[in-house]
């Protein structure tokens, strides 16, 4: 049996330096030593990665059409709606494109979208239902 497990998350970008100055300019920090042709960052019990689109497809064998909205979204929660109010504000402010400004939702949360500069839907939400604890770490059980 596989073990329940996300470890890594690659996101496909057009250009590395951009989407490097993207996430540092929300404050996140790149894992040291930086290495030439891919950028890692370590997120709460799981990683970050960017790498080149194309080098990213052909890894996958896949053709990189760029096919449009790809069906996935990463979402950050967060432990308030002024929290996704702010980081909804310092994401559009570091070039991301906003989506959907942050409102309440049908499920009784709260949460807005924005697009990266490779067009990568981050979802910014604070769900009652799933606490985060004092780490940061998300408990789907409640």
């Amino acid at each position: 049996m596989i073990e329940q497990r996300l470890t890594l998350v690659t996101l496909g970008v057009a250009d590395l330096t951009r989407s490097r100055a993207f996430y540092a300019a929300l404050g996140w920090h790149e894992i040291e030593p930086r290495l030439e042709g891919v950028a890692f960052f370590q997120l709460n019990g799981v990683g970050l990665s960017l790498f080149p689109r194309g080098k990213l497809a052909e890894d996958a064998a896949v053709p990189d059409d760029g096919g449009g909205f790809s069906g996935i979204t990463l979402a950050h929660n967060l432990r308030s709606e002024a929290e996704v109010d702010a980081a909804f504000a310092s994401m559009v402010a570091a070039g991301a494109k906003p989506v959907k400004t942050p409102r309440k939702v049908f499920w009784g949360g709260y949460s807005g979208y924005v697009a990266d500069p490779d067009g990568h839907l981050w979802e910014l939400a604070h769900n009652p239902f799933f606490p985060l604890d004092a780490a940061g770490n998300v408990s789907l059980s409640g």
